[in-house]
């Protein structure tokens, strides 16, 4: 850590523009803050068009603000959403636009065994249901191999633990090493690549080997790459990965399983004894060189990293400023036009309530509503004349002198068509006309007795 960061910048009584100061911290961050990993949760979790990510990255007493770019974020293998703990790699840094603290992320993983576990389950029950564990995949050990590869850290006790089986049952065995990490983010391609040129080098067996640890050490064995890759190879492959209790996706698809390093070289070696002095040399050289190579490698690279400063920083500053407008842009649009919305909204239910066709379509329904009421109002008035008619008629029947006549009675009329009521307007000789119930008669007057004459009842 430098003791005094701000004498390296030259400032004593210079007076800095704001830009100039926020370029200057930004500087001194990412010197300082190069390459540090950062644990914590992810929350306001965002993704502009652009395909950039960015994220807040927070723990239980404080958050900083995540940039994780498009060509960063293509290589990340857990889908993030808010409230995921991950492990974060990149340097501090600092958006000038805003004067913002942040961190430029390059590599995104889950926290925990937790978040593996869930991971592993799910390659395994994948590849499960395409067959790639079926038993009809296996390929059968050579009973007597003579040149067997193994891939394997060149360095540690796994490759001695197999080299050591070999020398002592086996030396005759001609054992060929194809270093890979076995572990970190370069072992999946490493190994995936050690697999294929195993592979074609005509081996009669190869040995897929690594030592004991964390379910996140033994991840790069449970890739989907290095599953494919071992399920592609057409040498028998024997899979020797962790200690016993260890068990990897690599397991699964090898053609047969060891619960150790160790183990695997018996299954393969047969039982003799000579030979591993001369490998255990090679392989010792080779690791010394391996080890000068990387370091003198290492070395060069820090160097250089140093030295260097990509001229790509300058645009993903843009990049993320202009990611920060389109979505302050993105949101006043779509408040603008949700208000737009509301207003038209409001505007069609007014213009709806005063529309033209909805006074027409009630008076419509109260025209219909009147024919369907015209007719019965009709025949009701009609049955009420009709009874009023009936009622009267059979009242005038009553008092009809038709009605007397029907009863045996007649009435006598002169010629003018007066009734006759008594005998004194009647005259000898008179013609007269009967009405009766039914027809008329012509009479003539006899005698018209104007003396009352009595009729007895009893008659």
């Amino acid at each position: 850590m430098i003791k005094d960061p701000f004498a390296r910048l030259g400032l004593d009584r210079e007076v800095l523009t704001v830009s100039q100061l926020n370029g200057r911290a930004r500087v001194l961050l990412e010197d300082v803050f190069s390459n540090i990993w950062v644990e914590g949760e992810i929350s306001n979790l965002a993704r502009p068009a652009s395909g950039h990510v960015y994220f807040t990255l927070k723990d239980s007493g404080a958050q900083v603000r995540c940039a994780l770019f498009r060509q960063n974020a293509a290589r990340v293998r857990q889908a993030l959403k808010d409230g995921l703990a991950v492990k974060v790699r990149g340097k501090v840094s600092l958006f000038e636009g805003r004067g913002d603290y942040q961190l430029i992320l390059d590599t995104v993983e889950p926290a925990g065994d937790g978040a593996l576990r869930l991971a592993f389950d799910a390659l395994k029950e994948k590849l499960s249901a395409e067959g790639l564990f079926s038993a009809e995949r296996k390929v059968p050990l050579p009973a007597h191999p003579q040149r067997i590869g193994i891939i394997s850290s060149p360095t540690g006790a796994v490759i001695r633990d197999i080299i050591s089986v070999f020398r002592r049952r086996a030396p005759q065995v001609q054992l060929t090493l194809i270093p890979t990490a076995v572990q970190g983010r370069e072992a999946t391609a490493q190994i995936v690549r050690a697999l294929k040129l195993a592979d074609a080098r005509g081996f009669d067996a190869l040995i897929l080997a690594r030592g004991g640890g964390s379910l996140e050490d033994l991840w790069c064995f449970n890739e989907e790459a290095v599953a494919r890759a071992v399920d592609a190879c057409v040498t028998p492959i024997v899979s020797a990965v962790g200690h016993e209790t260890d068990v990897s996706i690599s397991d699964f698809v090898a053609d047969v399983r060891a619960p150790t390093p160790s183990a695997a070289a018996e299954l393969l070696a047969p039982d003799s004894s000579h030979l591993i002095r001369q490998v255990e040399s090679l392989h010792r050289r080779l690791v010394m060189r391996m080890r000068d190579r990387l370091m003198r490698d290492r070395l060069r690279l820090e160097g250089m990293t140093r030295r260097l400063r990509h001229p790509g920083e300058r645009l993903r500053q843009q990049a993320q400023r202009l990611d920060d407008l389109d979505m302050r842009m993105r949101r006043a649009f779509e408040r603008q036009l949700n208000t737009r919305r509301e207003r038209l909204i409001r505007l069609e239910t007014r213009l709806a309530g005063q529309h033209p066709g909805r006074q027409l379509a009630l008076l419509r329904q109260r025209i219909d509503s009147l024919a369907e009421r015209l007719p019965r109002a009709m025949n009701e008035g009609l049955k009420r004349r009709r009874l009023q008619l009936q009622s009267q008629m059979q009242t005038l029947h009553v008092v009809s002198p038709l009605a007397t006549l029907g009863r045996g009675y007649s009435i006598l009329l002169d010629e003018r068509g007066n009734a006759i009521r008594n005998a004194a307007q009647t005259h000898t000789g008179q013609r007269l006309k009967a009405r009766l119930g039914e027809g008329e008669l012509q009479v003539r007057v006899e005698d018209n007795h104007l003396t009352p004459v009595t009729l007895s009842l009893l008659d």
